[in-house]
């Protein structure tokens, strides 16, 4: 199976990209494990036509920086690093989720620039389990021209990091988006990823009801999960547009991403 998702992804990446006539892509390296997976397949899928920045701050842990290189090592990838660090500085703030959603916001900037630069695209990290929660910021790490691993909870992405040889150290450190000091997913989230996952995959994939939800699962965890995937689907659609013409954007003008004459 992990042999299948791997060829699959990775066919994905060219066919997204090459679609459109650009040859070249970039993602952003933290160190965590869902960019460690989705720059592993981009290598394969890319050669050297793909690049990993890495973006610490300071508040990013000694490891964040040194496992993302050591990754590079291992897999050959092309890679460059850029602080965030003065950015931070010059617009400084003290509430944590603030400065949280913008310093992805100041990352993502940073790599759209950067794929402006190589003529290219950026390659989401967001796995399934973050955007059903709505755990990302929106035009922050939410952000991509297109998402490989989307689809996958984040216990599939621990089991597929394994098969891809993805380094250990990254694959048994806590998951963390590193966004300030001490920041931990799961303390944010108040449950652990395997919790969550089980319930999202009953609600999501095997479409069960919130009473029947109850039956198996405790109903705070419950209640939690169902309110943030409903709270958070503006986080995964397009900016709503009023209707007011025959033919809107997101209503009836529907024309795929990659239409051509």
């Amino acid at each position: 199976m992990m042999k299948l998702i791997k060829r699959y992804l990775v066919k994905f990446i060219q066919e997204e990209l090459y679609k459109t006539g650009i040859k070249k892509a970039v993602c952003g390296l933290s160190g965590g494990i869902d960019s460690a997976v989705v720059a592993v397949l981009a290598k394969e899928a890319l050669g050297d036509n793909f690049k990993a920045i890495l973006l610490p701050s300071k508040y990013s842990s000694d490891n964040s920086i040194t496992d993302a290189v050591s990754l590079c090592k291992k897999f050959d990838i092309q890679n460059e690093t850029i602080s965030i660090t003065p950015l931070l500085n010059a617009y400084p703030i003290h509430n944590n989720l603030r400065k949280g959603n913008f310093s992805a916001r100041m990352r993502m900037a940073i790599l759209y620039d950067k794929a402006s630069e190589i003529g290219g695209m950026v390659i989401g990290t967001s796995n399934k389990s973050e955007l059903l929660l709505g755990y990302g910021t929106i035009f922050g790490d939410l952000a991509s021209a297109f998402n490989p691993i989307g689809d996958l909870y984040k216990s599939e992405i621990f089991e597929f990091a394994k098969f891809l040889g993805v380094n250990e150290e990254i694959i048994s450190k806590p998951p963390s988006a590193d966004l300030f000091e001490g920041q931990s997913d799961e303390a944010d989230l108040g449950y652990s990823y395997a919790q969550l996952d089980k319930v999202l995959s009953d609600m999501v994939d095997k479409r069960l009801s919130k009473d029947e939800l109850y039956t198996i699962y405790n109903a705070k965890l419950v209640d939690m999960v169902v309110s943030k995937v409903y709270a958070n689907q503006f986080k995964r659609k397009m900016p709503l547009i009023a209707k007011i013409s025959s033919r809107t954007i997101g209503h009836d003008f529907l024309y795929p991403r990659d239409v051509h004459l």
